[in-house]
Formats: structure tokens, sequence, C-alpha cells
């Protein structure tokens, strides 16, 4: 798992992973890739995302669900979709997953 989150990791500018600890966030990533794959959306990424945030900053105001969000901060999530299906197709070719 921890593997998987490292690829999704290494998939993304150092400006987009959030800052402090994020070693959780990414292995939610990585079950997100396990579970559904190339079918993962930006309201997944958000979910696993809300989920982790929940945590550290109960009050943060994007805890949310995805379609309440504002097309800025729907968008702040692709990223993350792409990170998550360009390992998932890195690793099917190896058939690795």
């Amino acid at each position: 798992m921890d593997e998987l989150a490292e690829e999704i990791r290494g998939k993304l500018p150092d400006e987009l992973v959030p800052e402090g600890e994020t070693d959780l966030l990414f292995r939610l990533y990585a079950l997100l890739a396990l579970a559904k794959g190339e079918r993962v959306t930006a309201a997944d990424v958000h979910n696993a995302w809300a989920a982790w945030m929940q945590e550290r900053d109960p009050e943060h105001p994007a805890i949310r669900p995805f379609d309440d969000l504002n097309s800025n901060a729907q968008e702040a999530d692709e990223p993350f979709v792409d990170a998550i299906r360009a390992v998932i197709g890195t690793r099917s070719g190896r058939n690795r997953l």
C-alpha cells in the first residue's frame, strides 16, 4: 500500500501536496486506486481528502459534499485523479495492481 501511495505522490508537483503529515492521505488515494482503478473520480478524491482533513482540521470549510464545492475547489481535485489514474495505467501494464 505504501509503495502505491508513494507512486501516486510522485506523480504530483510538490506544490500540490498538502503540508504536514500526508502518509494517511496518500494511503487513502492508494485505496481508491485499488478499489476504483481508472473509474476514480474527483468526488472520490475529495471524499478521501475530507476524511483525512476531518482529523486535521474538522472545521475546514471544504469538508462538505463534492457537489457543494465551487468549480475551482472541484477542479483542484483533478490532478490527484490524474495521478491515481496514471499509476493505475502504469501498474496495469505491469500486472501489479
